[in-house]
């Protein structure tokens, strides 16, 4: 048994009320429109009720500012669930103004991604789940619509519970949309065929709590060394990790990774899920680009991995990461992972269980 988050969460009703805020960049502030269709759609597509907070819209809001809001969201009883509005670059200056105590006494889900891993691995590190993935503005503010795949497994997490069973959709898109151009909220992105996923060594089936997130973000809080625990506390978890749009070199992927191995944390853990990795912006790359981009992530995790984790089962280019759609999966909470089957099974119900190989 691994000393993994045991603090869960409530599900939440139609009429409850969620905070929505901006723990790290405050783009609500410079795109207010998009902001405003990402609440229309939590109250219409959802019946939840998003509150704002002083921060949530604030261009230059600091720190101790952020955390302030995040605190006063936890204390409220009122509130079910905190949701981000987007990621940003500056979270972990956010985690020193936390208070572990305020979380504890009231637990309620937080989701986010990205920058937001911060958060996600400060609630792991004093026992309460969250969930990686979705953002206000990204996902539910997604021009057009919001996607089904996105908007299920964000009902799955908050509201429904129960197991979703994870798929490789038949197209993705990693080319966002101007929110500065007027006419963009009416264009659904564009699309392209998916890759699917890649399988290695799918030899056990894995139930287990889940950590990570972006594999940046983690790497910065493995060097301030602040909130990662001893690496025997992620002793047979499932590691989930992906990149941002920022586009990581595969050369800078290895590093991330060799470090982690260095450190003895990577061959605790008993599977990998690696999130189809964003390779482009705008439309910028070319599509053989892309596809050179992504094998070449591929090809610097499986020789980190050959060298401090030989045996690790991997799964590769599932949707978790900034590619559209995006799966809301838990963190800290238990997934399975199936390797004779082919499956992926994220449990929204309950707590993690024990992190046993079969």
């Amino acid at each position: 048994m691994n000393a993994g988050p045991r603090l869960t969460t409530g599900k939440l009703r139609p009429g409850d009320r969620v905070a929505v805020l901006s723990p790290s960049d405050g783009a609500p502030a410079a795109f207010p429109h998009i902001h405003e269709r990402g609440l229309r759609r939590l109250r219409d597509e959802l019946g939840l009720v998003p509150v704002e907070y002083p921060t949530t819209r604030a261009a230059h809001a600091t720190p101790a500012q952020r955390a302030a809001d995040l605190m006063a969201a936890f204390a409220d009883p009122r509130i079910g669930a905190i949701l981000a509005t987007v990621g940003g670059d500056d979270q972990i200056t956010v985690l020193p103004h936390l208070d572990p105590d305020v979380a504890r006494a009231d637990p309620k889900p937080f989701v986010g991604f990205s920058d937001n891993t911060n958060l996600l691995i400060w609630l792991w590190r004093i026992g309460v789940i969250g969930y990686h993935g979705g953002s206000t503005m990204m996902h539910l503010g997604r021009p057009g619509r919001s996607h089904p795949v996105s908007l299920t497994s964000l009902r799955a997490a908050l509201m429904d519970g129960g197991d979703l069973r994870l798929w490789a959709p038949d197209e993705f898109g990693e080319d966002e949309a101007n929110w500065a151009d007027p006419a963009a909220p009416g264009r659904e992105p564009p699309m392209q065929p998916h890759p699917g996923w890649t399988w290695h060594h799918p030899t056990t089936t894995v139930t287990a709590p889940t950590w990570g997130g972006n594999l940046e973000i983690v790497h910065w809080n493995l060097a301030a060394d602040r909130w990662i625990g001893p690496v025997e506390d992620y002793r047979g978890c499932i590691l989930i990790l992906e990149t941002s749009e920022e586009r990581p070199s595969a050369d800078e992927v290895f590093r991330m990774l060799r470090n982690m191995g260095e450190r003895g944390l990577l061959r605790q853990f008993s599977a990998l899920i690696m999130g189809l990795a964003r390779a482009s912006s705008f439309g910028a790359v070319p599509a053989e680009q892309r596809r050179a981009y992504r094998a070449g992530q591929r090809a610097a995790v499986l020789r980190a991995l050959a060298d401090y984790h030989p045996t690790m089962m991997a799964v590769f280019d599932v949707d978790i990461g900034h590619t559209d759609p995006q799966f809301v999966v838990p963190y800290g909470g238990s997934m399975t992972v199936d390797g004779p089957a082919r499956t992926i099974t994220a449990h929204y119900g309950g707590g993690p269980v024990s992190g046993d190989t079969v």
